[in-house]
């Protein structure tokens, strides 16, 4: 599947909005969200909820928003931009939780993808522990599509996820918490051998993407692309298994063609699709 068309048959451009974190080594966060949308045809927008200092070897420190700044940059972006998707990524605690929810709320905003950051890769907390509950409460209810990982399916069920029922299980009981759909990626589950396996719950059916599994340590801001090719494939007009589907190939391009920077876990490669998908039309055009 190659990158969507920008624009609606009107004319009008797509325009996706990110909510999250500012990584100052490019990988994560709103650099790696607007990196997506761009690669992916979608105009970018952001509202930044909080500065982090951080490079492949871990986060330094993390400078929050006050829930205020991030609500004045939603309703600045929504009174004149209106985004055709919406997702969010890191957002600190609860009284940001709240804002967001607020916004999305009162400006109506259908296509919201929400990846419930909460663990860095090096393992230093992203969301407070009091966060937790207006996540599930505030904000998983308007949600179109959820994209946890396994652990922070885990967190937000409460439940053990051991095996492929277990994620199934898991998927239903974030639906039945308000989400519209639930795509729980399948990197952390070592049960499944040589292959990766990202697991989508949409109007009562399960679907499943597999893909090799890539031996490397250049991970970092993994789910922030998957979430933000999710949205974008949103944005453009799919529906969502698939922009699921366009997110799982946009990540495995990403991954498989790896930039190799950085001491630690280094970014992935938000060219790569795009590049794949130039050299599929040239070898196309050769025959």
């Amino acid at each position: 599947m190659k990158a969507q068309a920008p624009k609606r048959d009107d004319g009008t451009v797509r325009k996706a909005l990110t909510i999250a974190g500012s990584d100052s080594g490019g990988g994560a966060g709103i650099q790696a969200d607007l990196k997506t949308f761009q690669e992916l045809g979608v105009y970018g927008m952001s509202a930044v909820t909080a500065v982090t200092a951080q490079n492949t070897l871990g986060v330094r420190a993390v400078y929050p928003m006050t829930a205020d700044a991030v609500a004045v940059q939603l309703g600045a972006v929504g009174d004149d931009l209106a985004p055709d998707a919406v997702k969010t990524g890191m957002l600190v605690g609860a009284p940001i939780i709240d804002a967001v929810a607020d916004q999305v709320a009162s400006f109506g905003w259908r296509n919201l993808v929400i990846d419930p950051v909460m663990i860095a890769k090096g393992g230093s907390e992203l969301l407070r522990q009091d966060a937790l509950r207006s996540l599930k409460e505030r904000l998983l209810p308007l949600a179109r599509v959820i994209t946890p990982n396994i652990p922070e399916a885990e967190t937000l069920t409460g439940m053990k996820i051991a095996t492929m029922a277990d994620r199934e299980k898991a998927a239903r009981l974030l639906v039945a918490m308000g989400a519209g759909s639930v795509a729980i990626k399948g990197g952390h589950d070592e049960s499944t051998g040589d292959v990766t396996v990202d697991l989508l719950y949409d109007d009562g059916r399960f679907r499943y993407w597999e893909s090799p599994r890539v031996d490397t340590r250049h991970t970092h801001g993994t789910g922030c692309t998957y979430s933000a090719a999710l949205a974008a494939g949103l944005a453009a007009g799919l529906n969502v298994p698939e922009a699921a589907e366009l997110a799982k190939s946009f990540i495995r391009a990403a991954i498989e063609d790896s930039l190799d920077i950085g001491s630690g876990h280094g970014p992935t490669n938000h060219w790569a699709y795009g590049r794949r998908a130039r050299r599929l039309d040239h070898s196309k055009s050769l025959h």
